[in-house]
């Protein structure tokens, strides 16, 4: 009986982490994919905790609704 298993984790740092181990970086916009208004985004704000000013639906980050 093995103290360890079997190795097929994958281990520290193994993962690729969100979009794909990418990030769109500090610039770009939120925008709203309802009614296309657009926010400059800021750094340590996701998109998602952000209300659209103008509608009120929630904001995504510009290179996703580009996709």
């Amino acid at each position: 009986m093995s103290l360890f298993g079997n190795g097929k984790g994958l281990g520290k740092g193994g993962g690729h982490g969100r979009n794909k181990g990418g990030s769109f970086g500090t610039g770009g916009y939120c925008v709203c994919a309802k009614c296309g208004e657009k926010v400059a985004h800021e750094q340590g704000v996701k998109c998602t905790n952000l209300k659209c000013p103008a509608c009120g639906k929630t904001m995504i980050r510009e290179e996703l609704l580009n996709k």
